[in-house]
């Protein structure tokens, strides 16, 4: 048992030290949940004050570590990248990292996601990247599911009308549900494939970048599945 708690502590105070951290970055922002629901945050529809430019923004959904986030800033240099995610401690690697290569075009959000239409104005943003979310299985948790009809109408809000959102993940359930529930609705599916490293004709973004937990699902053979979608009909 003292092993054990030694690692606890260890691991909490190295989450400490990042979200003191995060408090540095210039590439961090924390409103604060009052900020928020007053529906009138400072950047909502004016993130462009923020980079400084009015190139188009890309959004990275549950971004973890912010690997995708990072690395589509490098390839998309005319482009912004935001991440967001609630877990501090783990974008603040992606964050370290931006500052660390002077990637200007590079932004986390901690925030939950179900907010993202309280900070973000109407067609403010061009695409959506989602990867590897919680599937949540479990009937419960199907309103908690990133593509469910409820954030699909928040999606519909900030994306601009020729805006798509991008799905990659390791889980078939995620993958068929979706599409079912796209099907259902009328919306247009620009791309599938159940297993982009098998199949030819998958977007380079798609191919190209690997996450950390990505590479563990590829080493337990696990299939990746990728859709690519609009949400405006």
């Amino acid at each position: 048992m003292p092993f054990r708690k030694n690692v606890i502590e260890v691991g909490s105070k190295n989450k400490l030290k990042r979200f003191k951290e995060n408090e540095t970055f210039s590439n961090v922002i924390q409103p604060t949940r009052e900020e928020i629901s007053k529906g009138t945050y400072k950047l909502k529809g004016s993130w462009h004050t923020h980079f400084k430019n009015n190139n188009p923004l890309v959004l990275e959904l549950g971004c973890g570590k912010g690997e995708y986030t990072v690395a589509l800033a490098r390839k998309y240099p005319n482009k912004n990248f935001i991440g967001i995610d609630i877990k501090g401690a783990r974008f603040w690697r992606g964050a370290k990292t931006a500052l660390e290569e002077g990637l200007e075009n590079v932004a986390f959000l901690r925030t939950q996601i179900e907010l993202i239409d309280l900070l973000f104005g109407a067609n403010e943003v061009s695409e959506i990247w989602i990867t590897f979310p919680d599937p949540q299985i479990k009937y419960k948790r199907t309103k908690h599911r990133m593509t469910n009809q409820s954030f699909l109408d928040k999606y519909r809000i900030i994306l601009n009308p020729k805006g798509v959102v991008n799905l990659k993940t390791d889980s078939e359930f995620m993958h068929g549900y979706t599409l079912g529930l796209l099907h259902g609705l009328g919306l247009e599916v620009i791309y599938a494939n159940h297993d982009v490293y098998t199949n030819e004709g998958s977007p380079e973004d798609v191919l190209n970048i690997q996450t950390f937990y990505e590479n563990q699902y590829l080493e337990k053979g696990k299939s990746i599945t990728f859709v690519q979608f609009k949400v405006h009909q």
